[in-house]
């Protein structure tokens, strides 16, 4: 009897695991690179894991090894060791041993860089939006304002590699978006994107067959499926898509086809597209494996589910005539995502225990994943045979938990920008329901040079808002406007104002012109200008001479500047006290969890935790 090929997988979160289930149920031998407890080897215990990063070019090499055939179960990979053990090989014992890769290295490169992979699309003459790439370092700037010019507002800015569930995205509405911009995205890879507004975005996975030639056998396309996000994350997946035309849902499938007919491998292939107002489809981005839309596949079209059709595909065993027809008449996926605290999904899953209909049938996934945040932990399916029923309201109490579960996230998040309440309500001043800005009686004024510098202090405002500190704001040039400038610091202390924070670039006089005329303490906010990324105005605040203090926080980084204001205000006024101490508390649990995280589940997990 022929030996089984083994097929080694570059991963083994909850793809790779699910890619595990079914390998189970078909006799399929499958090899994990991953760390020692990741989702996929709590299930697979064959003594053939390979422990240790993914990234790790020695590891991957240890895992080709070991087996047949690679795939990955995310993209994001050194193709450079993978293009060298599909065309040099790696050795064993005294031999050179090629592996195949699929889908192909080449393709795995392409998909690894998003302008480029559009690039190739629009080649190709498939449906994308209007894009360019953005310069790096000085020129980012420049760059920024051609797109302006080119797309209008508002556009995206993308990363072009490393991204995923919407990390890497900047939304650009209006001019004052660029200094913002420049300092979050800067480190990166850019392109920019024409915004189109759409009103769905659908996804289809495609199967992909070639021979050991690399020659094209077969292209096979899923229905298409609409998804929903919130937070840049999928949180629903529903088949078929509410409301979009059969004959768009055709369309869709031909455009992911033609994708697949672009692209070099085997296995399956999930292509994300926006449907805009006009009914028509641009490629948002494609995935080359196994996808979260196509979680639904596992009940839906049990004979050849997402996870069995990427195997199949690798070992080239797919029945030629194959038809990706669900069984069902409808399908509903849940993702279960971590909630704010570690047991909040438990009643989402009690739930999928104690719900029934017949006319639905409910499936629970857990990925043995810990839950925090956001993090996928597992999915629900629901499916309906009955093409009368509607399922979407049959699964409205499921429905109804998830977006519990998500309101949940959202309210912890606001509560920590918010002080504690009981600890501080009888000391602090009252708090508006919209803001803390009280421009007759402020106990802190930010003033700035220009309106140029705005962007840097936003966070030194919402830290403000957080503590509920009485604040205004200003706009005094100590050079074009030190009239201003001058009345501002006089009457700070007859006004009750108790802490300036300035902030200026260049020359960066304000501070201490300020400092110079008031008794009042005075904060700099060092502002990054076009030269010198910012030191000279650092140095200008800090070199003041003798007699004229000003307290001076690092560059752009006005958030520390109303932290320290807030110190100030503490020192006489025990509201305020309380609440920095509680929210030095807060940061002291926060790192305390991290650390115990971090101890639990080991840094290759706790990297790849937002998947």
């Amino acid at each position: 009897m022929a030996k089984k090929p083994v097929i080694g997988i570059l991963g083994g979160g909850q793809l790779g695991r699910m890619l595990q289930e079914q390998a189970a149920l078909l006799g399929i031998e499958l090899v994990v690179l991953d760390e020692g407890n990741c989702p996929a080897r709590q299930i697979n215990q064959n003594d053939k894991h390979v422990t240790g990063s993914f990234k790790d070019p020695e590891k991957i090499r240890e895992l080709a090894r070991r087996c047949d055939v690679l795939t990955v179960e995310i993209e994001h990979i050194n193709t450079e060791v993978l293009e060298e053990i599909a065309t040099v090989g790696v050795q064993v014992g005294g031999q050179m041993k090629k592996v195949p890769v699929h889908p192909s290295w080449e393709t795995l490169r392409l998909i690894q860089d998003k302008y480029l992979q559009k690039v190739h699309f629009e080649k190709e003459r498939m449906p994308i939006a209007p894009q360019m790439p953005i310069e790096p370092g000085a020129s980012m700037l420049d760059s920024l304002q051609e797109a302006a010019k080119t797309f209008g507002f508002p556009f995206m800015l993308k990363a072009r590699k490393g991204s995923y569930d919407g990390r890497g995205n900047f939304k650009i509405s209006r001019p004052g978006d660029f200094e913002e911009a420049v300092n979050v995205m800067r480190k990166l890879s850019l392109y920019a994107e024409k915004f189109l507004p759409f009103q769905k975005e659908l996804a289809v996975m495609v199967l992909r067959t070639e021979n050991d030639e690399g020659e094209l056998k077969g292209v096979y396309a899923y229905p298409a499926v609409e998804t929903v996000h919130d937070e840049n994350i999928c949180t629903k997946v529903f088949y078929p898509p509410r409301g979009v035309p059969t004959g768009v849902c055709e369309e869709a499938r031909k455009v992911a086809s033609g994708v697949a007919r672009t692209l070099k491998g085997r296995g399956v292939f999930a292509v994300e597209m926006f449907l805009l107002q006009d009914d028509t489809l641009v490629i948002n981005e494609v995935a080359p494996r196994p996808h979260n839309s196509g979680h639904y596949t596992i009940e839906a079209i049990p004979y050849m589910s997402q996870y069995k059709a990427q195997l199949y595909s690798i070992l080239d065993i797919v029945p030629p005539s194959i038809k990706l027809q669900p069984r069902v008449s409808g399908a509903i996926m849940l993702n279960i995502l971590g909630g704010a605290a570690q047991d909040s999904h438990e009643s989402l899953v009690d739930l999928t225990q104690s719900l029934y209909d017949s006319s639905m049938d409910i499936f629970l996934h857990l990925y043995g994943k810990s839950s925090k945040p956001g993090r996928k932990i597992g999915h629900i399916t629901v499916t309906s045979y009955s093409p009368d029923a509607n399922l979407e309201q049959l699964a409205a109490p499921l429905i109804k938990e998830v977006d519990h579960i998500r309101q949940g996230r959202l309210d912890m998040n606001s509560a920590q920008l918010r002080p504690d309440t009981a600890a501080a309500s009888s000391q602090l001043p009252p708090a508006s329901s919209t803001s803390s800005r009280n421009s007759t009686n402020p106990l802190v004024v930010i003033t700035m040079g220009s309106d140029s510098d705005l962007p840097v202090l936003k966070g030194a405002f919402e830290v403000l808002e957080r503590f509920r500190v009485p604040y205004d704001f200003t706009i005094t040039s100590a050079h074009r406007t030190p009239h201003r400038m001058s009345e501002l610091a006089k009457s700070a202390a007859g006004r009750g104002i108790r802490v300036l924070i300035a902030a200026a670039g260049g020359a960066a006089a304000l501070p201490g012109m300020l400092a110079s005329e008031t008794t009042v303490p005075v904060i700099g906010v060092p502002v990054k200008a076009t030269h010198l990324d910012g030191h000279d105005s650092m140095l200008s605040i800090i070199q003041l001479p003798r007699g004229c203090p000003v307290a001076t926080v690092g560059i752009n980084n006005s958030t520390n500047a109303a932290m320290l204001a807030v110190r100030i205000l503490g020192s006489s006024d025990a509201g305020y006290r309380q609440a920095m101490a509680d929210y030095m508390q807060e940061m002291s649990d926060e790192v305390d969890a991290k650390a115990a995280r971090l101890q639990e589940v080991g840094w290759k997990t706790y990297l790849e935790g937002g998947k």
